[in-house]
Order: structure tokens, then sequence, then C-alpha cells
């Protein structure tokens, strides 16, 4: 890892803290403006990825955000965009603009930049606690009957050795028959066969920051490390519902196993003529339902679907729910998804 992976030297580890608190921390850069930031360790380089992950980005603009507004106002929505692959050996700087300070709201906009180009941009809307009034109207989805987590069980994309800031806990894909057909009407029960539906497939897991986040990171720290989290195995998502590699060299490597044990037929995978050429994220949305009551330190179940996909690009829904079936987030991502072209069909010209 490059030096100029940080702006300054990184502290030691501060044994107090979870892990995601240490590899989410930013340092405030007020020489250079009141309300920029910059990374404090290096970030992670997902292997096979272009960039560095997603989700560290995302969360740390959430940080960036959260530490410019007062502390009666919690967040509710953040929209985002990738504009930029971010490069791990570059310090990222973070701006951070007051865009709206309301009464019962208050807007701020995040720009992520390397080398004064911006990587990465978010606009977060944050509620001031209580303003919604005495009266409520609520409702939210259930909890789907799910096997417990595993505690044993690590996140797949970490070797043992290398252990990162989040535990995940695949479950094998639930093949839903739930819908009507033009052509024929099924079951109304859930079926394990294999839907020949993509939109109908949801992939699930079970995923927790490692560790326990210290009470001096408040529920700000354990909405970052639930903004981080939403980018797990999010729009490969619409590549695993299709039984199709993310990465073609799998087939040969351990990587079969580890789909095998989260439901995929590794028959229909290794039959499949198509091949993912190109997969990275467009946009990002997290809407948090129940921003002060949930811990990202203790199981969180996670179940996504892809209603569409199409034209190189594709669509994934998530909800997130506490182990006690409290729905806390509703996230949407956008994704560029381009197999392999034959030889003849490939262009010359830049990809994006």
């Amino acid at each position: 890892m490059s030096e100029r992976a940080t702006l300054i030297k990184p502290p030691p580890v501060d044994p107090s803290k979870s892990s995601i608190e240490n590899v989410l921390e930013l340092t405030s850069l007020s020489d250079i403006g009141p309300d920029v930031f910059t990374n404090t360790r290096p970030l992670w380089h997902p292997p096979g990825a272009r960039g560095i992950f997603g989700g560290a980005v995302i969360a740390q603009c959430l940080s960036a955000a959260q530490k410019t507004i007062p502390g009666n106002f919690t967040v509710h929505s953040m929209h985002c965009y990738f504009v930029l692959a971010g490069d791990a050996e570059i310090p990222i700087c973070y701006h951070v603009e007051h865009v709206r300070e309301g009464k019962s709201f208050a807007t701020r906009t995040v720009q992520a930049r390397q080398r004064g180009k911006c990587i990465f941009t978010a606009t977060t809307s944050f509620m001031r606690e209580g303003s919604g009034g005495q009266k409520l109207l609520e409702h939210a989805v259930k909890l789907p009957e799910i096997p417990e987590p595993d505690g044993g069980i690590g996140d797949l994309r970490f070797s043992a050795a290398a252990q990162g800031p989040i535990q995940s806990q695949l479950i094998e894909i639930y093949n839903s028959a739930l819908s009507t057909t033009r052509h024929k009407e099924r079951s109304l029960t859930a079926s394990a066969e294999n839907s020949p539906y993509p939109h109908e497939k949801r992939t699930r897991q079970w995923m927790k920051a490692r560790g326990t986040i210290s009470p001096g990171g408040s529920h700000q720290a354990h909405l970052a490390a639930l903004a981080y989290m939403s980018d797990s195995y999010f729009i490969g998502t619409v590549s695993r519902v299709h039984n199709i590699l993310r990465f073609p060299s799998a087939k040969d490597s351990s990587e079969m196993k580890k789909l095998r044990d989260i439901g995929n037929d590794d028959n229909a995978i290794m039959k499949h003529k198509n091949e993912i050429g190109m997969m990275v994220s467009l946009d990002h949305t997290i809407y948090f339902h129940n921003p002060r009551d949930f811990r990202a330190d203790e199981w969180l179940f996670t179940e996504m679907d892809s209603p569409w996909s199409g034209d190189g690009r594709g669509l994934v829904m998530q909800r997130i729910f506490t182990k006690g079936g409290k729905l806390v987030a509703s996230c949407v991502q956008e994704g560029l998804v381009r197999l392999k072209q034959d030889s003849k069909a490939t262009l010359s010209a830049s990809k994006l």
C-alpha cells in the first residue's frame, strides 16, 4: 500500500473501538476548509474490482455529513452517485456543503474527491427528532421466515487470515413462486424449486459489524456501519439470479464452493454461456426507517431482489431487518451490468 493512500500518517488502531469504526475514521482538514475531511486509514480495494469498496465511500460521506449537523437531527435518506472509480492508493477529500438548515429537516451534499476530481457524490437529508408529531401513520413489512445466523461464519469477501470489519453469512437463494404469469397461475406457497424467472428470486444474508461498536460512537457509528454494509453483494444480485459468475475465473477456483454454499446451482453456472464482462455500481439510495433503534454490531438480515435488468444495466432492491424483525432500512441500487461480448461486437471505445 502506498504512503499516499492517506494525507496524514495513520495513527495506531484504537483498540477501544470496533474494526468498522477504525476503518471509517475521518480526519478533519480545518486548514483547508471548515467542513472538509479525509480518510484516516487506507481503504480496501476488493479483488477484481475497478476501485475501492463503494460501501466505504458511502459510509464516510455519511460520517462527514453527520459531523456538520445538530445532535438532535438524524439521517433519514441518502442518495448517492458513483462518478469515477476510487483509487486505493490516493487519499480522498470529503467536501460537505450546507444545502439547507430547516426547523424539521437539514440537507447536506458531500463530494468525495481525488486529485481534485469528484469520484462520488451524496445528498443526505436529516430530520429533527420528534418532528413527526405524536400521532403517526405506521406500517412495515415483516421479516421473512429464515434460518438463524451462524456466528461462526465470517465474511466471504475476506480470508480467515485477514478478517474484515463485517461478518456476513449468505443464505441460499430463495426461488419465489408467488407470482401469477400470463401463461399460468402457480402455487401461492414458497417453492424450493429453481424458478426460471430471475425477478422472482431473492438473495439473502445475515451481516453485522465485527466486534462491539464503542459507546462513544453513538448512533452515528451504527448508521455509518449500516451504510457500509448496505453495499455488500448488492449489484451482484443481478448476476446471481441469472446464475452467472461475476468473475469468470471463479469457475476454476474455490469460488464455486462458496456459490454452492449460498444456493447457486453450480451445474447451471457451469453450463451458462454468458459471462459478466463489466459490473459496476452507478447509484445507491438508502432510506433509514428506525435510525436510532438498532445496533449494527448485532445480526441484521438483508433480502435483495432484482425487478429489472436490460440495456446493460440492472436494478436491485434491498430490505434490512434487525434479528427481532424490525425494518431499519430500504435500499435501491442501479448498476452497469454488461455481458462479455463476442469479439466481433467488442467496441474499441471507452467502456463508460
